[in-house]
């Protein structure tokens, strides 16, 4: 009885879990190497009010992890598209470190 109890608490555990996301820490490497010519401290040079910043993320529909992913994967406007130059796995890290820093502030 003791095991199934275990079992279930387990099994309910794990249920309720959020989905795994990316690797943040890969993801600030990738982001410096990558990205932040043009968007170093969360900023854009290019287009200035569509910075990485919360609050422009949220206004702009880009505030969760499948956006960015979207945006970085397919590029869009003066933005290039980095499929190619990163993989599924490194999108999915940039995307984890760049929705994590606008929610601490950049």
């Amino acid at each position: 009885m003791l095991i199934a109890l275990l079992m279930i608490g387990l099994f309910m555990g794990l249920a309720g879990s959020p989905a795994q996301a990316g690797n943040s820490a890969n993801g600030a490497k990738l982001f410096n190497a990558n990205c932040a010519a043009c968007h170093m401290g969360g900023n854009n040079v290019i287009l200035a009010k569509k910075t990485l910043k919360k609050e422009a993320l949220e206004q702009y529909g880009m505030a969760s992890i499948d956006a960015i992913k979207n945006q970085v994967t397919k590029g869009k406007n003066a933005m290039p598209s980095f499929r190619g130059r990163l993989n599924s796995l490194q999108i999915e890290d940039v995307a984890t470190y760049v929705l994590e820093q606008s929610q601490m502030g950049w």
